[in-house]
């Protein structure tokens, strides 16, 4: 039996006045609880009780002992209350990880729900192009757009972002609009370089089932979401983008959807996080809520 045990015995046997009642109460058999205040007593150097063949009642030094034993009881009872209030309530700091645009056009504006509901919970969010280490850097989750790679974290599904070609009004007023990739030989794309290889990524597309990718002349080359489409705006060629990151162009008309019956490949967006046994509670309720709220999210799921 160990200290704290000892020590909820004896303010069970000094409160009932009874080692049988106290070990009853406990569920342990009396002659554990005679050995463990004897052993407790033998720890101490001091005698706790004094007893009779009818009571048993604290010694002086017992009376000391056991008003030190119920603070600490109480202490240790308040603490655990307080975590278990904790689990039912989400709380705490929550730190996320995702890319600036992202953040701007899909997270932010549907995160004041999400704190409404959960008052208690503070978001840290963390806007970069990097991927970050999410255990080494203290990070809850990420958002990342893309097939996952292989890693001890945890990934979590949560809808697929279609994606489109697009250009400038301008470019397709001045070098016309194709009807199908075939036609593309004279035109221009924006490179976009991937940071994990360095070189440009081709333009794909889904033709009659089977996926086509095709590499175009190009001006301007990128290396962030946001430079990708201001170049596209800008009139330097094709882009291809989900369509959240272009939804406010299309409708403005600055941008152009081109090739809409050739479309590239959806992306997956998924959460991911570190495994852990118990998944802190802020954590699950953030994954729980965004994966409701993703699957009705206008802009970032459809695409009409």
């Amino acid at each position: 039996m160990d200290r704290f045990q000892a020590m909820q015995l004896f303010v069970r046997i000094v409160n009932l006045g009874s080692f049988t009642k106290a070990a009853a109460e406990l569920d342990i058999p009396r002659a554990t609880a005679t050995q463990t205040i004897k052993q407790l007593e033998a720890r101490l150097g001091v005698r706790l009780l004094a007893r009779t063949t009818r009571h048993v009642a604290a010694t002086e030094e017992g009376v000391a002992y056991h008003q030190r034993c119920t603070a600490i009881l109480a202490d240790l009872e308040r603490a655990e209350h307080a975590f278990t209030e904790s689990a039912l309530k989400p709380q705490g700091k929550l730190r996320i990880d995702l890319s600036g645009t992202l953040w701007r056009h899909v997270l932010a504006p549907m995160l004041p729900e999400f704190c409404e509901r959960h008052p208690r919970i503070t978001v840290d969010v963390s806007v970069q192009d990097r991927r970050v280490d999410l255990v080494k850097e203290g990070v809850d989750c990420a958002l990342r757009i893309g097939t996952l790679q292989d890693s001890s974290l945890v990934g979590r599904r949560l809808t697929d972002l279609p994606q489109l070609t697009c250009a400038s009004a301008g470019y397709v007023a001045r070098h016309g609009r194709p009807g199908s990739p075939d036609e593309l030989a004279a035109h221009r794309m924006v490179a976009y370089v991937s940071a994990s290889s360095g070189k440009a990524l081709p333009l794909e597309f889904q033709v009659e089932g089977r996926l086509a990718s095709l590499t175009l002349a190009s001006t301007v080359a990128v290396r962030n979401g946001d430079a990708y489409v201001a170049a596209g705006e800008a009139g330097f060629g094709l882009i291809q983008v989900p369509y959240y990151h272009v939804q406010r162009q299309l409708e403005a008309g600055t941008l152009v959807e081109l090739l809409p019956r050739f479309r590239p490949p959806s992306l997956p967006l998924s959460v991911l996080y570190p495994a852990q046994r118990h998944l802190p509670l802020r954590v699950r309720v953030f994954v729980d809520w965004l994966s409701a709220r993703m699957a009705v999210t206008p802009g970032a799921s459809t695409c009409t």
